[in-house]
């Protein structure tokens, strides 16, 4: 089994690096809409909808996500999401999914989680395409922040977690995971502060590049963020009755069970990165 995941995660790792560097903008958008429909494939299947109803929801979350390119945004550069959509996710994000884990109602209206899913998923992946336009490696700096926090939370938790996180959800997850997630999300910050240039940085309310150290408190709300949507996924797939949200990528799961942290945080990111 460590051999299978280790494989999938290097092939997906080297697809995706190779899209993100070596695509064209609209390549680029091709390529976001294609996992998207695949992610939006899975979560009507967490919401027990037929294959017919997953086809047609699917293709309607893929539409919504490009109706942007083919519309002329004044005084923006091609492809740009509102950025209405991406204060809608961060609302979500930051008010209602740590309200839905806290009072723990289970959700079985398939209307209401395809609503939650247009939320959860469109943001995200307009902030990857609108990110990109910037630069490619800004783009994946920030998505680092979540693989820093994952792999160092697995780490630390696996060597000092006593203390679970959210026990009912998610018992794998131990507070002294998260304290390790945030020391590491600390160190690459300050990493990315001393070295990075202003045009890497988060954006002061003026618009104009905030000072560096800035840099170290957007981070780590952006890995706290990360962890409400890998645990918000935990959530929804326990009451689904599901250990994972789909089969593509053998060893892992689904493409939910690998992006759930990055649906979370991308639309933060625009919010704090977007020129």
């Amino acid at each position: 089994m460590l051999k299978t995941r280790v494989l999938t995660a290097a092939v997906s790792l080297a697809v995706f690096l190779s899209a993100l560097l070596l695509l064209p903008q609209g390549g680029w958008v091709i390529f976001c809409a294609v996992v998207l429909g695949v992610a939006a494939w899975e979560w009507a299947g967490l919401a027990r909808v037929a294959a017919g109803g997953r086809f047609a929801w699917s293709a309607c979350v893929v539409a919504l996500f490009l109706a942007p390119s083919l519309v002329v945004v004044p005084g923006s550069s091609g492809w740009h999401a509102p950025q209405w959509a991406y204060h809608a996710g961060a609302l979500f994000w930051t008010v209602l999914a740590p309200l839905w884990m806290w009072r723990g109602p289970r959700v079985q209206q398939p209307l209401l989680l395809f609503a939650i899913g247009v939320v959860v998923l469109v943001p995200a992946f307009a902030a990857l395409v609108d990110l990109r336009r910037g630069h490619s490696t800004l783009l994946l700096a920030i998505l680092a922040t979540v693989w820093v926090s994952d792999t160092a939370a697995y780490f630390a938790g696996r060597r000092f977690g006593k203390r679970r996180l959210a026990p009912a959800i998610s018992p794998g997850k131990t507070w002294e995971g998260v304290a390790g997630a945030m020391a590491a999300v600390g160190v690459y910050a300050l990493a990315w502060a001393w070295l990075g240039s202003p045009a890497s940085m988060p954006l002061a309310p003026d618009g104009t590049p905030a000072e560096p150290l800035w840099i170290v408190p957007v981070l780590l709300g952006l890995a706290v963020v990360g962890i409400i949507g890998d645990l918000l996924e935990s959530l929804i797939k326990r009451q689904a009755g599901v250990k994972d949200s789909g089969k593509i990528l053998p060893g892992h799961g689904g493409i939910l069970d690998r992006i759930d942290a990055l649906l979370a945080m991308l639309p933060l990111a625009a919010l704090a990165f977007m020129r």
